[in-house]
């Protein structure tokens, strides 16, 4: 199935959520171990969860400072991805910066959000003029009892396929 479909379906359907989610796997296998789960997808809003398991435990226990930054990386890029499309613009993490708050010993859950104005004013527009914008996406990721486990920042460099310079 065209990936663009399944996210569209994904938004409406908890069957082709749960098929968005094993392709993922297929898609991004770095972010397997980790068990990332897409729960919540709109047009301009996603919510992943981390599992609190071994995989993603520290030494003492707690969720492992880089699953939390994975986590920022993997809930902003896909939004963004999937609301620019992936066959129209390139997309690559330039900066990410994680502030930490309070430790994980539970599930934890991400949370992300791009309005239309905001991908005009800070993609679009920009675009228009330039051949590349870096836009910053900031996630905070709390756990189960709404404790904010971390704050971050991804800067993606987003470039119009078009204008990627290739070596011939």
């Amino acid at each position: 199935m065209n990936p663009a479909k399944l996210i569209e379906k994904a938004k409406h359907s908890n069957f082709y959520l749960w098929v968005l989610n094993v392709a993922l796997k297929q898609m991004i296998p770095f972010n397997i171990p980790h068990g990332f789960e897409v729960t919540q997808l709109s047009s301009n809003a996603i919510k992943t969860r981390l599992p609190y398991k071994r995989k993603n435990k520290n030494h003492v226990r707690g969720l492992h400072a880089c699953a939390l930054a994975t986590l920022s990386e993997f809930t902003t890029g896909f939004l963004l991805i999937s609301r620019l499309g992936m066959d129209r613009y390139r997309l690559i993490l330039q900066r990410l910066e994680v502030d930490y708050h309070y430790q994980g010993k539970m599930d934890a859950v991400a949370e992300f959000s791009a309005s239309e104005d905001w991908l005009t004013q800070n993609i679009y527009l920009p675009l228009q003029t330039q051949e590349a914008v870096v836009v910053p996406c900031e996630v905070k990721i709390t756990d189960l009892k709404g404790n904010i486990l971390t704050t971050a920042v991804a800067h993606w460099q987003l470039k119009d396929w078009k204008k990627v310079k290739t070596k011939t």
